[in-house]
């Protein structure tokens, strides 16, 4: 039986997927892919699955981060601001029970003259 009260809060929550793929403006950053790490925070009601334990009543983490590779591999933004929008659009088209996502997409080697461990974005899309 699913437990009451789920819904509003609840969160699927994927981080540290690492990707190699384009994203950039600068030349050196347009000739050679780059590593990325991408987090994902897919708000939807998990209580169905929280209470029935099946794996079909939740959606599929693989899938949802296949959808985020799918998308820097399958292009070459020059912005992270693009890169994420694009996640954050194919995120919610993997399920419909996605209600919005949470895309945070940063880059491992930042090409600034600074100790900048990374630099990134982080966006909201909802249904």
């Amino acid at each position: 039986m699913p437990e009451a009260g789920g819904g509003p809060g609840d969160l699927i929550e994927l981080h540290g997927l690492e990707v190699v793929g384009i994203c950039g403006a600068l030349p050196e950053e347009r000739d050679r892919a780059q590593p990325l790490e991408i987090d994902l925070l897919v708000e939807a009601d998990l209580s169905v699955a929280g209470g029935t334990d099946v794996l079909a009543d939740t959606i599929d983490y693989g899938a949802l981060c296949d959808a985020a590779v799918a998308v820097v591999h399958g292009g070459a933004p020059q912005l992270l601001e693009h890169l994420a929008a694009q996640i954050a659009d194919a995120v919610l088209a993997v399920d419909e029970r996605a209600a919005a996502v949470t895309v945070a997409v940063r880059k491992l080697r930042p090409p600034v003259p600074h100790a900048l461990a990374t630099s990134g974005v982080r966006i909201r899309r909802v249904r």
